[in-house]
């Protein structure tokens, strides 16, 4: 199986060049593309909708559930995406096609060509840096600046040092609920999964190339006022 080129190199640079949205791939030879699907998955609006100052998303994936802690203080455009994906249903049936022990556990592509392809291009602004990549917490994958569009990452370890001063990964929340699920997801294809199959095939190609990979069953808002203190902001001091 063709690994993609991310994977020569480094562990901050792969994190842009694997999950930037800007992957040029047709949809020739894709999977059959369901209608259903796409019209059940709005596109992107114009105007991003604004999120609630914090709340919380409850992801249902099929090694259980954890619970992730948005506050829009810490990344503005970031928060107000990732309400207008789960609010529309975006996460249903997303794979982690990316995980990397020790790194990141990556999502966010998905399952349906078509649907991809309606949000590849539908980039945000860069946040600035007000909190660092440390173990748990949650930012938007990038291949550049202003690039960010549908997928993320948890953070497996404390990733300041390799992704902070890359100044594009601003981190939106954290994980305050089943980071042990998060770290019982199947990491046995590491990086194998093409991200240019996956924009052209979906969940196709993963179910056929990598049987065993743990989805997102389901992803919700949840009504709760409550938000753990945001991780720290300066990386450690060498």
């Amino acid at each position: 199986m063709r690994r993609a080129p991310i994977a020569l190199l480094t562990a901050a640079l792969a994190v842009s060049a694997a999950c930037g949205p800007r992957e040029t791939a047709s949809t020739d030879g894709a999977s059959t593309d369901s209608v259903a699907a796409t019209a059940s998955v709005p596109g992107p609006q114009a105007t991003l909708p604004r999120a609630p100052d914090r709340y919380r998303v409850r992801m249902e994936t099929t090694k259980g559930v954890f619970v992730i802690a948005v506050d829009r203080a810490l990344a503005p455009q970031g928060a107000d995406r990732f309400f207008e994906l789960v609010s529309n249903g975006f996460f249903r049936d997303v794979a982690f096609y990316r995980m990397v022990p020790g790194f990141i556990a990556q999502f966010g592509m998905h399952g349906t060509p078509s649907v991809h392809d309606q949000w590849r291009d539908a980039t945000i602004p860069d946040d600035p840096m007000r909190t660092g990549n440390v173990k748990g917490t949650v930012a938007f994958a990038a291949n550049g600046p202003n690039s960010r569009s549908t997928q993320l990452f948890i953070s497996l370890e404390d990733n300041r040092r390799k992704l902070d001063g890359q100044k594009v990964f601003a981190p939106i929340g954290r994980v305050v609920e089943g980071m042990d699920v998060v770290e019982r997801l199947n990491m046995e294809y590491g990086e194998e999964p093409n991200y240019v199959r996956i924009a052209r095939q979906g969940n196709t190609y993963l179910a056929r190339w990598f049987p065993a990979l743990d989805y997102i069953r389901s992803a919700t808002v949840m009504t709760d006022p409550v938000l753990a203190e945001p991780a720290p902001a300066k990386p450690p001091t060498p």
